[in-house]
Protein backbone atom coordinates (compact mmCIF):
# COMPACT_ATOMS: atom_id res chain seq x y z
CA UNK A 1 0.00 0.00 0.00
CA UNK A 2 2.60 2.71 0.84
CA UNK A 3 4.08 2.07 -2.57
CA UNK A 4 1.18 2.22 -4.50
CA UNK A 5 0.30 5.61 -2.46
CA UNK A 6 3.99 6.72 -3.55
CA UNK A 7 2.94 5.72 -7.44
CA UNK A 8 -0.08 7.72 -7.40
CA UNK A 9 1.88 10.70 -6.86
CA UNK A 10 3.15 10.80 -10.47
CA UNK A 11 -0.76 10.88 -11.53
CA UNK A 12 -0.57 13.88 -14.26
CA UNK A 13 -4.43 13.47 -14.78
CA UNK A 14 -5.93 13.89 -11.45
CA UNK A 15 -9.88 13.17 -11.17
CA UNK A 16 -12.23 15.02 -9.71
CA UNK A 17 -15.83 13.52 -8.71
CA UNK A 18 -19.11 14.32 -10.74
CA UNK A 19 -19.98 16.33 -7.26
CA UNK A 20 -17.24 19.28 -7.81
CA UNK A 21 -17.44 19.53 -11.51
CA UNK A 22 -19.67 22.38 -12.63
CA UNK A 23 -21.35 21.71 -16.62
CA UNK A 24 -22.24 24.89 -18.80
CA UNK A 25 -24.00 25.80 -22.01
CA UNK A 26 -20.75 27.51 -23.10
CA UNK A 27 -18.45 24.10 -22.43
CA UNK A 28 -20.87 22.20 -24.35
CA UNK A 29 -20.98 24.63 -27.18
CA UNK A 30 -17.17 24.90 -27.09
CA UNK A 31 -16.76 21.20 -26.59
CA UNK A 32 -18.75 20.80 -29.80
CA UNK A 33 -17.15 22.85 -32.20
CA UNK A 34 -13.75 21.92 -30.84
CA UNK A 35 -14.94 18.32 -32.02
CA UNK A 36 -15.82 19.52 -35.56
CA UNK A 37 -12.54 20.80 -35.88
CA UNK A 38 -10.39 17.86 -34.85
CA UNK A 39 -12.59 15.94 -37.04
CA UNK A 40 -11.81 18.08 -40.40
CA UNK A 41 -8.39 18.39 -39.53
CA UNK A 42 -7.95 14.78 -38.98
CA UNK A 43 -9.70 14.57 -42.14
CA UNK A 44 -7.18 16.69 -43.83
CA UNK A 45 -4.09 14.85 -42.23
CA UNK A 46 -5.32 11.09 -43.17
CA UNK A 47 -5.69 12.85 -46.95
CA UNK A 48 -2.09 14.27 -46.95
CA UNK A 49 -0.45 11.12 -45.76
CA UNK A 50 -2.38 8.93 -48.58
CA UNK A 51 -1.22 10.83 -51.25
CA UNK A 52 2.64 11.24 -51.98
CA UNK A 53 4.60 13.77 -52.37
CA UNK A 54 6.54 15.19 -55.23
CA UNK A 55 10.15 16.15 -54.48
CA UNK A 56 12.19 18.07 -57.16
CA UNK A 57 15.52 18.61 -57.80
CA UNK A 58 18.12 19.78 -60.67
CA UNK A 59 21.29 18.09 -61.48
CA UNK A 60 23.67 17.31 -64.77
CA UNK A 61 21.86 14.77 -66.91
CA UNK A 62 24.50 12.12 -67.86
CA UNK A 63 22.28 9.45 -69.06
CA UNK A 64 23.23 8.38 -72.91
CA UNK A 65 22.08 6.75 -75.49
CA UNK A 66 18.28 7.04 -75.27
CA UNK A 67 16.31 8.13 -77.89
CA UNK A 68 14.11 11.48 -78.46
CA UNK A 69 10.83 10.94 -79.11
CA UNK A 70 8.67 13.45 -80.93
CA UNK A 71 4.94 13.31 -81.15
CA UNK A 72 3.73 15.75 -83.25
CA UNK A 73 -0.23 17.09 -84.54
CA UNK A 74 0.16 19.44 -87.53
CA UNK A 75 -3.19 20.89 -89.34
CA UNK A 76 -2.39 22.88 -92.57
CA UNK A 77 -5.68 23.97 -93.73
CA UNK A 78 -5.00 25.76 -97.25
CA UNK A 79 -2.17 23.08 -98.51
CA UNK A 80 -2.76 19.48 -100.42
CA UNK A 81 -0.86 16.90 -98.36
CA UNK A 82 0.62 16.39 -101.64
CA UNK A 83 2.13 19.46 -102.27
CA UNK A 84 3.45 19.53 -98.48
CA UNK A 85 6.39 17.34 -96.79
CA UNK A 86 8.09 17.42 -93.32
CA UNK A 87 12.08 16.82 -92.84
CA UNK A 88 14.19 16.43 -90.30
CA UNK A 89 17.20 17.33 -89.67
CA UNK A 90 20.07 16.95 -86.69
CA UNK A 91 22.08 20.40 -85.54
CA UNK A 92 24.39 20.39 -88.41
CA UNK A 93 21.64 20.53 -91.22
CA UNK A 94 21.80 17.65 -92.06
CA UNK A 95 18.65 15.39 -92.73
CA UNK A 96 18.22 12.20 -90.37
CA UNK A 97 18.29 9.46 -92.01
CA UNK A 98 16.45 5.75 -91.31
CA UNK A 99 15.16 7.38 -88.36
CA UNK A 100 11.99 5.31 -86.59
CA UNK A 101 8.98 7.41 -87.83
CA UNK A 102 5.12 6.65 -87.67
CA UNK A 103 4.04 9.85 -88.92
CA UNK A 104 1.08 10.35 -90.88
CA UNK A 105 -0.60 12.15 -93.43
CA UNK A 106 -4.27 12.67 -93.72
CA UNK A 107 -6.34 14.67 -96.81
CA UNK A 108 -8.93 16.91 -95.42
CA UNK A 109 -11.30 19.17 -96.94
CA UNK A 110 -11.77 22.73 -96.21
CA UNK A 111 -14.34 22.35 -93.42
CA UNK A 112 -10.95 19.81 -91.90
CA UNK A 113 -13.19 17.19 -92.82
CA UNK A 114 -11.30 13.86 -93.90
CA UNK A 115 -11.22 12.72 -97.45
CA UNK A 116 -9.37 9.88 -97.29
CA UNK A 117 -7.75 7.12 -95.40
CA UNK A 118 -4.59 8.38 -93.68
CA UNK A 119 -1.25 7.96 -95.38
CA UNK A 120 1.97 6.94 -93.98
CA UNK A 121 4.71 9.67 -95.00
CA UNK A 122 7.86 8.90 -96.48
CA UNK A 123 10.18 10.96 -94.61
CA UNK A 124 13.45 10.10 -96.22
CA UNK A 125 12.97 10.14 -100.11
CA UNK A 126 10.72 12.43 -102.00
CA UNK A 127 8.02 11.11 -103.96
CA UNK A 128 8.46 10.34 -107.59
CA UNK A 129 6.49 12.66 -110.18
CA UNK A 130 4.81 10.93 -112.70
CA UNK A 131 6.48 11.38 -115.84
CA UNK A 132 3.92 12.69 -118.48
CA UNK A 133 6.45 14.86 -119.92
CA UNK A 134 7.25 15.02 -123.76
CA UNK A 135 9.48 12.54 -124.68
CA UNK A 136 12.25 13.41 -127.76
CA UNK A 137 11.53 11.83 -130.86
CA UNK A 138 13.57 8.07 -131.31
CA UNK A 139 17.32 8.38 -131.65
CA UNK A 140 17.15 11.87 -130.60
CA UNK A 141 19.49 13.38 -127.92
CA UNK A 142 18.25 15.76 -125.73
CA UNK A 143 20.11 18.59 -123.90
CA UNK A 144 20.47 18.21 -120.27
CA UNK A 145 21.28 22.41 -120.07
CA UNK A 146 24.69 21.86 -118.98
CA UNK A 147 24.21 19.22 -116.47
CA UNK A 148 25.67 16.09 -118.83
CA UNK A 149 28.08 13.93 -117.08
CA UNK A 150 30.16 10.73 -118.16
CA UNK A 151 26.74 8.81 -117.49
CA UNK A 152 24.36 11.11 -118.52
CA UNK A 153 24.60 11.76 -121.79
CA UNK A 154 21.33 12.79 -123.46
CA UNK A 155 18.13 14.44 -121.58
CA UNK A 156 15.23 13.40 -123.65
CA UNK A 157 12.19 13.84 -120.69
CA UNK A 158 11.96 16.49 -118.10
CA UNK A 159 12.54 14.10 -115.52
CA UNK A 160 15.69 13.40 -117.17
CA UNK A 161 16.49 16.53 -117.37
CA UNK A 162 15.79 16.93 -113.05
CA UNK A 163 17.44 14.34 -112.37
CA UNK A 164 20.67 15.40 -114.28
CA UNK A 165 20.89 18.90 -112.15
CA UNK A 166 20.24 17.17 -108.89
CA UNK A 167 23.34 15.03 -109.33
CA UNK A 168 25.14 17.67 -110.21
CA UNK A 169 23.35 19.87 -106.75
CA UNK A 170 22.07 22.39 -108.72
CA UNK A 171 18.47 24.13 -109.18
CA UNK A 172 16.39 23.28 -111.94
CA UNK A 173 14.14 25.78 -113.38
CA UNK A 174 11.43 24.23 -114.67
CA UNK A 175 10.10 26.88 -117.10
CA UNK A 176 13.38 27.17 -119.32
CA UNK A 177 13.81 23.62 -120.01
CA UNK A 178 12.06 22.62 -123.53
CA UNK A 179 11.15 18.69 -122.25
CA UNK A 180 9.35 20.36 -119.30
CA UNK A 181 7.26 23.19 -120.79
CA UNK A 182 4.15 21.27 -121.77
CA UNK A 183 4.78 19.00 -118.69
CA UNK A 184 4.77 22.28 -116.16
CA UNK A 185 1.61 23.81 -118.17
CA UNK A 186 -0.35 20.21 -118.04
CA UNK A 187 0.74 19.57 -114.15
CA UNK A 188 -0.03 23.12 -113.30
CA UNK A 189 -3.52 22.98 -114.15
CA UNK A 190 -3.97 19.66 -112.48
CA UNK A 191 -2.18 20.32 -109.17
CA UNK A 192 -3.73 23.39 -108.67
CA UNK A 193 -7.04 22.13 -108.83
CA UNK A 194 -6.43 20.47 -105.50
CA UNK A 195 -2.88 21.85 -104.33
CA UNK A 196 -4.79 25.53 -102.52
CA UNK A 197 -8.70 23.43 -101.89
CA UNK A 198 -8.00 21.17 -99.71
CA UNK A 199 -6.12 20.56 -96.27
CA UNK A 200 -3.82 18.55 -94.39
CA UNK A 201 -3.29 16.89 -90.93
CA UNK A 202 0.12 15.40 -90.26
CA UNK A 203 0.35 13.66 -87.16
CA UNK A 204 2.25 11.03 -85.31
CA UNK A 205 5.64 10.37 -83.54
CA UNK A 206 9.34 9.69 -84.57
CA UNK A 207 12.67 8.57 -82.75
CA UNK A 208 15.58 10.84 -83.32
CA UNK A 209 19.15 11.41 -81.77
CA UNK A 210 19.29 12.58 -78.75
CA UNK A 211 21.22 15.63 -80.04
CA UNK A 212 20.25 19.06 -81.04
CA UNK A 213 18.09 19.48 -84.63
CA UNK A 214 14.80 20.79 -86.29
CA UNK A 215 12.04 19.68 -88.36
CA UNK A 216 9.98 21.37 -90.65
CA UNK A 217 7.27 20.86 -92.44
CA UNK A 218 7.17 23.37 -96.23
CA UNK A 219 5.06 22.76 -99.58
CA UNK A 220 7.13 21.24 -102.08
CA UNK A 221 9.49 18.43 -102.67
CA UNK A 222 12.64 18.40 -101.04
CA UNK A 223 16.55 17.68 -101.85
CA UNK A 224 19.68 19.13 -101.35
CA UNK A 225 21.83 21.53 -103.21
CA UNK A 226 25.59 21.69 -102.01
CA UNK A 227 24.80 20.75 -98.82
CA UNK A 228 21.81 23.34 -98.77
CA UNK A 229 18.24 21.90 -98.07
CA UNK A 230 15.72 23.29 -100.30
CA UNK A 231 12.29 22.30 -101.41
CA UNK A 232 10.69 23.16 -105.24
CA UNK A 233 7.90 24.55 -105.18
CA UNK A 234 7.39 24.61 -108.86
CA UNK A 235 5.33 24.94 -110.91
CA UNK A 236 3.88 27.33 -108.71
CA UNK A 237 5.08 30.44 -107.23
CA UNK A 238 6.15 30.91 -103.19
CA UNK A 239 3.78 33.02 -102.59
CA UNK A 240 0.75 31.34 -103.24
CA UNK A 241 0.82 28.79 -100.31
CA UNK A 242 -0.85 29.79 -97.14
CA UNK A 243 1.13 28.52 -94.31
CA UNK A 244 -1.40 29.04 -91.74
CA UNK A 245 -1.62 26.36 -89.06
CA UNK A 246 -3.30 25.15 -85.89
CA UNK A 247 -0.61 22.27 -83.64
CA UNK A 248 -2.70 20.23 -81.93
CA UNK A 249 -0.13 18.94 -79.88
CA UNK A 250 3.69 19.51 -79.88
CA UNK A 251 5.23 16.82 -77.34
CA UNK A 252 8.97 15.13 -76.76
CA UNK A 253 9.15 11.99 -75.12
CA UNK A 254 6.96 9.80 -73.62
CA UNK A 255 3.19 11.17 -72.06
CA UNK A 256 2.34 9.76 -68.81
CA UNK A 257 0.47 12.95 -67.23
CA UNK A 258 3.10 14.20 -65.11
CA UNK A 259 6.13 15.92 -65.72
CA UNK A 260 5.55 17.49 -69.21
CA UNK A 261 4.41 21.16 -70.52
CA UNK A 262 2.31 21.74 -73.71
CA UNK A 263 2.68 25.44 -74.65
CA UNK A 264 1.81 24.97 -77.98
CA UNK A 265 -1.02 22.97 -77.53
CA UNK A 266 -4.22 24.05 -79.17
CA UNK A 267 -1.78 26.66 -80.52
CA UNK A 268 -3.09 28.41 -84.29
CA UNK A 269 -1.23 30.77 -86.38
CA UNK A 270 -2.58 32.82 -89.01
CA UNK A 271 -0.47 33.66 -92.57
CA UNK A 272 -1.48 37.76 -93.10
CA UNK A 273 0.21 37.60 -96.47
CA UNK A 274 1.60 34.91 -98.89
CA UNK A 275 5.13 32.86 -98.50
CA UNK A 276 5.05 33.57 -94.48
CA UNK A 277 7.89 31.72 -92.10
CA UNK A 278 6.70 30.50 -88.87
CA UNK A 279 9.72 29.70 -86.83
CA UNK A 280 9.61 27.79 -83.21
CA UNK A 281 12.75 28.06 -80.71
CA UNK A 282 12.42 25.09 -78.45
CA UNK A 283 14.36 24.84 -75.27
CA UNK A 284 13.84 20.93 -73.73
CA UNK A 285 14.51 20.53 -70.96
CA UNK A 286 15.08 16.65 -69.48
CA UNK A 287 12.44 15.61 -66.84
CA UNK A 288 12.81 11.83 -64.72
CA UNK A 289 10.05 10.69 -62.61
CA UNK A 290 10.57 8.34 -60.01
CA UNK A 291 7.48 6.75 -58.87
CA UNK A 292 7.16 5.13 -55.46
CA UNK A 293 5.95 1.54 -57.17
CA UNK A 294 7.57 0.70 -60.98
CA UNK A 295 10.16 1.31 -63.55
CA UNK A 296 11.61 4.90 -63.78
CA UNK A 297 10.04 7.15 -66.25
CA UNK A 298 11.59 9.69 -68.78
CA UNK A 299 9.93 12.68 -70.78
CA UNK A 300 10.94 16.12 -71.10
CA UNK A 301 9.65 19.32 -70.62
CA UNK A 302 10.04 22.57 -72.95
CA UNK A 303 9.55 26.24 -73.02
CA UNK A 304 9.42 28.10 -76.61
CA UNK A 305 9.46 31.27 -77.91
CA UNK A 306 8.29 32.05 -81.78
CA UNK A 307 8.83 34.09 -84.43
CA UNK A 308 7.18 34.80 -87.97
CA UNK A 309 8.20 36.78 -90.77
CA UNK A 310 7.46 37.60 -94.62
CA UNK A 311 9.86 35.69 -97.36
CA UNK A 312 8.52 37.18 -100.24
CA UNK A 313 10.45 38.85 -102.75
CA UNK A 314 8.70 42.37 -101.68
CA UNK A 315 9.78 42.12 -97.67
CA UNK A 316 13.51 41.23 -98.78
CA UNK A 317 13.82 38.29 -95.90
CA UNK A 318 15.27 34.92 -96.84
CA UNK A 319 13.58 31.76 -96.22
CA UNK A 320 11.12 29.58 -97.53
CA UNK A 321 7.21 29.67 -96.25
CA UNK A 322 6.54 26.96 -93.99
CA UNK A 323 6.57 25.91 -90.00
CA UNK A 324 10.19 25.30 -88.78
CA UNK A 325 10.54 23.72 -85.39
CA UNK A 326 14.18 24.18 -84.05
CA UNK A 327 14.75 22.34 -80.77
CA UNK A 328 17.68 22.29 -78.72
CA UNK A 329 18.53 20.20 -75.04
CA UNK A 330 19.47 21.59 -71.78
CA UNK A 331 22.44 19.70 -70.16
CA UNK A 332 20.62 20.06 -67.60
CA UNK A 333 18.30 17.65 -65.55
CA UNK A 334 15.14 17.59 -63.47
CA UNK A 335 14.10 14.55 -61.19
CA UNK A 336 10.77 14.72 -59.73
CA UNK A 337 10.68 11.91 -56.84
CA UNK A 338 7.55 10.33 -55.37
CA UNK A 339 7.48 10.00 -51.80
CA UNK A 340 5.05 8.69 -48.79
CA UNK A 341 5.12 10.47 -45.54
CA UNK A 342 6.00 7.74 -42.44
CA UNK A 343 3.36 6.84 -39.74
CA UNK A 344 5.22 8.14 -36.97
CA UNK A 345 5.14 11.76 -38.28
CA UNK A 346 1.19 11.06 -39.64
CA UNK A 347 0.64 9.77 -35.69
CA UNK A 348 3.15 12.56 -34.08
CA UNK A 349 0.82 15.16 -36.07
CA UNK A 350 -2.59 13.75 -34.86
CA UNK A 351 -1.07 13.62 -31.48
CA UNK A 352 -0.67 17.70 -32.09
CA UNK A 353 -4.04 17.99 -33.53
CA UNK A 354 -6.43 16.37 -30.47
CA UNK A 355 -4.06 17.25 -28.25
CA UNK A 356 -3.31 21.38 -29.27
CA UNK A 357 -7.28 21.88 -29.86
CA UNK A 358 -8.08 20.49 -26.25
CA UNK A 359 -5.63 22.63 -24.37
CA UNK A 360 -6.53 25.36 -25.85
CA UNK A 361 -10.62 24.80 -25.88
CA UNK A 362 -9.68 24.52 -22.03
CA UNK A 363 -7.85 27.86 -21.66
CA UNK A 364 -10.83 29.74 -24.04
CA UNK A 365 -13.41 28.23 -21.62
CA UNK A 366 -11.78 28.79 -18.21
CA UNK A 367 -11.64 32.33 -19.31
CA UNK A 368 -14.95 32.39 -20.17
CA UNK A 369 -16.03 30.87 -16.65
CA UNK A 370 -13.81 33.17 -15.02
CA UNK A 371 -15.08 36.54 -16.59
CA UNK A 372 -18.93 35.43 -16.28
CA UNK A 373 -18.76 33.99 -12.78
CA UNK A 374 -16.81 37.30 -12.10
CA UNK A 375 -19.26 39.15 -13.20
CA UNK A 376 -22.36 37.66 -11.99
CA UNK A 377 -20.75 38.22 -8.23
CA UNK A 378 -20.10 41.95 -8.90
CA UNK A 379 -23.96 42.38 -10.29
CA UNK A 380 -24.76 40.33 -6.85
CA UNK A 381 -23.00 42.45 -4.62
CA UNK A 382 -23.78 45.71 -6.54
CA UNK A 383 -21.17 46.65 -7.60
CA UNK A 384 -21.28 47.07 -10.94
CA UNK A 385 -20.99 50.60 -12.14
Amino acid sequence: MPTLDSLRRFDAYPKIDNEFSIRTIGGATLTIISGIIIILLIHSELMVYLTPTITDELFVDATRGQKLKINLDFYIPRISCDYVSLDAQDATGEQHLHIDHNIYKRRLDLHGQPIEKPKKEDIQAPKKKNDTSTVAPKNACGSCYGAETDTIKCCNTCQDVIDAYRKKQWNPTLDSFEQCKHEVAGEKLSLEAKAFNEGCQIYGSMEVNRVGGSFHIAPGKSFSISHIHVHDVQPFASSRFNTSHRINTLSFGEEFGFGQTGPLDSTEQIAEEGAMMFQYYIKIVPTEFVPINGPKLYTNQFSVTKHQKSVSLASGETGMPGIFVNYELSPLMVRFTEKRSSFSHFATNLCAIVGGIYTVAGIIDSLLFTSIHALKRKIELGKLS
